[in-house]
């Protein structure tokens, strides 16, 4: 590897260490909007992400299932995970308003993926309307908040130039 690629991927291996910090953040702001909406409209806390993990590594969990502490390394494994890839996209210039939106969509697909392929949760247009908007709030929210705190703490040094035309 030349110096260049060398800088290169330190500059990535940098910024993605950054952005799975900023990812705990952002989990740390959708938990707490989590509560405070679960107070304000009386709804419980979801164990998808719990039974999700358990399926994940080897079990067969049911729907009664309530493992907080499960549920708490998913929430907070999968926003440091996926935080990673705004640290690299921040240093790659895929930043803003932009940026956040497509995490966002990123983070909803993940979560759908992994809860469907695991046969533990339901796709989303067979939710109540009111479930659909909830996460999709929650998830913005991580979002917006990675994407904020990883963009103060990543340069877009990598940002290219190049490829702007389709030829």
């Amino acid at each position: 590897m030349t110096s260049s690629g060398t800088s290169r991927g330190r500059t990535l291996a940098a910024a993605a260490l950054a952005g799975a910090g900023a990812g705990l953040a952002g989990v740390a702001a959708m938990t707490a909007l989590e509560k405070i909406e679960q107070a304000a409209l009386g709804r419980p806390s979801s164990y998808v992400p719990a039974r999700t993990l358990r399926a994940l590594t080897g079990g067969a969990p049911s729907d009664a299932e309530r493992p907080p502490a499960w549920n708490h390394a998913m929430h907070w494994g999968t926003g440091a995970l996926l935080g990673t890839l705004h640290g690299v996209w921040a240093a790659t210039g895929l930043r803003g308003p932009r940026a956040h939106l497509a995490h966002t969509a990123v983070r909803l697909a993940t979560d759908q993926t992994l809860e469907n392929a695991t046969g533990v949760g339901a796709p989303p247009h067979t939710w109540p309307w009111r479930e659909q908007a909830v996460d999709v709030a929650h998830k913005a929210v991580y979002s917006l908040v990675t994407g904020v705190v990883v963009e103060r703490l990543v340069a877009p040094d990598l940002e290219s130039h190049r490829g702007r035309v389709s030829h």
